[in-house]
C-alpha cells in the first residue's frame, strides 16, 4: 500500500512552493491522497493508480461549509481529494483504476448489481478549489460518481477518458456541482449512468448553490442510463451552460432535465434553471432523446430559456417538453432538428410557454401501418 509514500511527495513539493509528483510506471496501490495547492499528479505511460479494495483506506470528507450526512449514495468517500487547494492538476497518460466491483457482491449472475451498504468510494472529489486542471488520463471503474467537482472555479477538463463496468450503479462520467467558470473538452465516456451531470445541490452547502459559466464540447458519451443530466428538483441555480458538438449514444435517455418527486428534498424552494444551450449534437438512444420533465405537483422557482439546435436524433420515444400545473417550462427553441422514430409521436409538451419549433423534419421508422 503506497498511500503513505504518495502522501509525502505531495507534502514535500507543496512545501517546497508547488510542482510536479511524478508516478512512474507500474502498478501502485493507494487509499486515500489529498492533493495539496501548487501540485501536479503527473501518471507516466504506463502507470496505473489502483484503489484499495478496502473502505478502511478511505476518509470521510469533512470540511468546513460541505454536509458529509447529505453526500448522495450516502459516500464522501475518494481515492484522491482536495480541500480549498489552488492550481492543482491530474495528468499524463497513465490509469486512475478505482477497482470499484470490489465493493459489490459479485456473486449475482445477471443484470445490475445490488448497491452495497456500505459507502463507495469515487475516484476524485475536489471541494472549493481553484484553477485546477485534469487532462489525459483514463479513469476506470470507480465504484461511485467518477470525478465530483464541488464548488470549485476555473476548472479545465481536457482529453481525459473515463469508463466503467455497467454492472455497478451510479457510475457517473463528471458531476460538476455548484461550479463556476468550468470547461470540458475533447473527452470520451462509457459509464453506467450520467456520463456529464450539472448539479447545484443545495443541501450540501452552506454557502448559495449556484452553477454557471460551464462549457462543455467535442465530447463522445456512451451510456446506459442517459448522456447528459441537467439539474434536480431541488438543486440551486443553475445557468449559462453551453454544451456542443457532441456525440450521445445510450440505451435509456439521451439529455434530461428531468426533475422526478423521487429527486426532490423536503423544504428546498425548487431549482432555478435557465440559459442552457446545446448544438451539433449526434444523438442515438433507446428511450427519450430530449427530456425537460417536471412531475406534477413540484414547483421549481424556474425552468426557462433552452434552446437545442443541429440535431440528427434517432430515439425510441419522443421529445418531451412537460412541465406541470406548478411549474410551466418557458422558452424553449428548437432548431433544425432531425428526428427519427418509431414512436406515434416524434414531440410531446404540455404546461409550456413560448415553444418555438423551426425547421423539424421528423421520419417514421416504424414497421405496419403505424399512422
Amino acid at each position: 500500500l503506497n498511500t503513505a509514500a504518495i502522501q509525502q511527495a505531495i507534502n514535500a513539493v507543496h512545501s517546497a512552493g508547488g510542482g510536479r509528483v511524478n508516478c512512474g510506471p507500474g502498478t501502485w496501490l493507494s487509499g486515500c491522497v489529498d492533493l495539496r495547492s501548487h501540485v501536479e499528479l503527473h501518471l507516466e505511460p504506463g502507470a496505473r493508480l489502483l484503489a484499495s479494495p478496502h473502505l478502511e483506506d478511505y476518509e470521510l470528507l469533512q470540511a468546513k461549509g460541505f454536509n458529509a450526512d447529505a453526500a448522495p449514495e450516502k459516500s464522501a468517500h475518494s481515492l484522491l481529494r482536495a480541500v480549498e487547494a489552488e492550481d492543482i492538476a491530474i495528468t499524463g497518460s497513465g490509469t486512475i483504476d478505482g477497482q470499484g466491483l470490489c465493493f459489490y457482491d459479485t456473486g449475482q449472475t445477471t443484470g445490475k448489481l445490488d448497491k452495497p451498504d456500505t459507502p463507495r468510494p469515487r475516484l476524485v472529489m475536489f471541494y472549493r478549489c481553484r484553477s485546477l486542471r485534469i487532462e489525459g488520463c483514463a479513469f476506470v471503474d470507480s465504484a461511485c460518481w467518477s470525478i465530483w467537482l464541488m464548488q470549485c472555479e476555473n476548472a479545465r477538463i481536457n482529453g481525459i477518458t473515463v469508463t466503467g463496468d455497467r454492472r455497478m450503479r451510479n457510475v457517473d462520467g463528471i458531476d460538476v456541482d455548484a461550479c463556476r467558470n468550468v470547461t470540458i473538452s475533447d473527452c470520451r465516456f462509457d459509464t453506467e449512468d450520467d456520463c456529464i451531470a450539472v448539479r447545484a445541490i443545495q443541501v450540501l452547502y452552506d454557502t448559495p448553490a449556484i452553477c454557471e459559466n460551464i462549457i462543455v464540447t467535442n465530447c463522445l458519451m456512451k451510456s446506459g442510463c442517459q448522456g447528459v443530466r441537467v439539474g434536480c428538483p431541488s438543486d440551486g441555480v443553475i445557468r449559462h451552460v453551453t454544451f456542443s458538438e457532441l456525440i450521445i449514444e445510450s440505451t435509456l435517455n439521451g439529455i434530461m432535465l428531468q426533475n422526478p418527486h423521487r429527486y426532490l428534498r423536503a423544504g428546498t424552494p425548487g431549482a432555478h434553471i435557465h440559459d442552457i444551450q446545446f448544438s451539433d449534437v449526434i444523438l442515438t438512444c433507446e428511450r427519450t432523446p430530449i427530456g425537460i420533465i417536471v412531475d406534477e405537483g413540484i414547483e421549481l422557482s424556474r425552468l426557462s430559456d433552452l434552446s437545442f439546435t443541429n440535431f440528427r436524433i434517432r430515439s425510441g420515444e419522443p421529445c418531451k417538453v412537460q412541465g406541470s400545473s406548478q411549474t410551466v417550462v418557458r422558452n424553449v427553441r428548437f432548431c433544425n432538428l432531425s428526428i427519427e422514430t418509431p414512436a406515434d409521436s416524434a414531440f410531446l409538451s404540455r404546461h409550456c410557454e413560448g415553444l418555438h419549433l423551426d425547421e423539424i423534419h421528423i421520419s417514421s421508422t416504424a414497421t405496419g401501418e403505424a399512422p
